[in-house]
């Protein structure tokens, strides 16, 4: 092993253990691990930049842009309302409709801009009727994370994922759709039973609530409108990816520009509302995983863990499955598929696997639903417990494992039954 070798190793290791550690804000960690690599030379300025995805960045941007403008036609309100008016106030049938809302907008738009929208229509709705908000919001946790599952766009996992292995949009919807739909049908039914007896509403609120009309939520119709032709019109973009062959991150931005033409926005009014710490983590990110490939600290792990499975598409495909959501329950998902991005692609060249869709598949449901494994799992189970102790109903750590913990691990458990079924053989 070269001094580069144990540096970038180091340096990958302070990085990732501050970032699970919180101590500091991770985009202010990550860049520093970054500065370190091109302090300590194990990564030149100009290989920095190419180790940059920038269509995982573009195609972020973009979808930020689209849904910030989105956000303020007050589209999601009009949503959840509209489900709370469906439901007839019953509080199981709110909870089964919420839940289908947010793993559906988590699927089209993003999870963490998911979440930030239904999360205040619900603890409304809750206070209108009465009932403990805690299990909607261990349910909206849950379904953001297995709706994200199922597109290119739903979970930033998935967009890392796309780039590098040549996926398209349509690829992850066929491939991972499936899937995602039978875990959430199953998980939804199981925290039906779990709760059953928790929500329990008094008839008067529940006709209050029917008595609501979705209409007064929509703030402004015609910028709906608008809003809705660029997301459709994006979103077929996506569809046609493989066809048109152009790249997912050309279409978001595509659609953005377009948005902000028809709307005639103030584009520093809209740049704002972009979340550029999380652009700027995945940036410093990148530059950390490029030096641990620049000095061959990817070759080596992925020499190992072929001589632990013999290369195998079967025991290769499992191991990552189960380590994915296993580790992605703990520490953020985001910089485990970073890493592990590099070291599929060499295990791939020095195993001889033809095909490693198989490996993509299972990386991306261990990352993605390994993500329900605890409050710290992902970005959207982080939003949702800062938000609740912002209103004076904390979500207890160890009380919402104890739930979404077994039920992670049963997802995986369909995930991997999935796999040997139709990609493991």
């Amino acid at each position: 092993m070269d001094k580069q070798f144990i540096l970038a190793s180091v340096i990958f290791v302070i990085t990732y253990a501050f970032i699970v550690s919180e101590k500091l804000p991770r985009t202010v960690v990550a860049l520093a691990g970054a500065m370190l690599v091109l302090f300590t030379g194990i990564v030149t300025q100009d290989k920095a930049i190419h180790y940059i995805d920038w269509n995982t960045i573009g195609l972020l941007v973009g979808m930020m842009i689209i849904v910030s403008i989105t956000r303020r036609t007050g589209v999601f309100e009009y949503l959840a309302v509209k489900s709370a008016v469906a439901a007839k106030g019953d509080p199981l049938k709110l909870l089964v409709l919420l839940a289908t809302i947010t793993a559906v907008a988590s699927a089209l738009l993003d999870n963490v801009t998911t979440v930030l929208l239904i999360v205040p229509v619900t603890f409304s709705i809750c206070r209108q009727l009465q009932v403990n908000v805690v299990p909607f919001l261990v349910t909206e946790i849950m379904a953001s994370n297995i709706g994200g599952t199922a597109t290119l766009i739903g979970d930033p996992p998935n967009i890392m994922i796309s780039g590098p292995a040549g996926l398209s949009f349509m690829d992850f919807i066929y491939n991972l759709a499936p899937v995602a739909a039978v875990v959430f049908l199953v998980t939804i039914a199981i925290l039906r039973l779990i709760y059953r007896k928790d929500l329990q509403a008094d008839p008067q609120r529940m006709a209050a609530i029917t008595a609501l009309n979705p209409l007064d939520e929509i703030k402004d119709a015609k910028l709906l409108k608008k809003s809705l032709i660029a997301l459709s019109l994006t979103i077929g973009g996506f569809a046609l990816h493989s066809i048109i062959h152009m790249p997912t991150a050309t279409i978001a931005l595509g659609g953005a520009v377009l948005l902000l033409l028809m709307t005639r926005e103030e584009p520093e009014h809209v740049l704002e509302t972009v979340e550029w710490p999380t652009i700027f983590f995945f940036v410093g990110l990148f530059i950390v995983v490029g030096g641990l490939e620049e000095s061959g600290v990817i070759h080596w792990i992925a020499e190992s863990a072929l001589h632990i499975t013999g290369g195998e598409i079967l025991s290769t495909g499992l191991l990552i499955l189960w380590l994915s959501a296993l580790a992605s329950a703990f520490v953020d998902n985001i910089p485990f598929v970073a890493t592990m991005i590099p070291l599929l692609q060499q295990m791939g060249q020095m195993g001889g696997i033809a095909n490693l869709d198989p490996l993509w598949w299972s990386l991306a449901l261990g990352a993605c639903l390994g993500g329900n494994g605890s409050l710290v799992g992902a970005a959207a189970n982080v939003i949702v417990a800062g938000m609740a102790e912002k209103r004076g109903t904390p979500l207890s750590f160890l009380g919402f494992m104890k739930i979404a913990f077994p039920l992670m691990i049963l997802s995986i458990a369909i995930s991997t039954v999935y796999l040997l079924l139709f990609y493991l053989r």
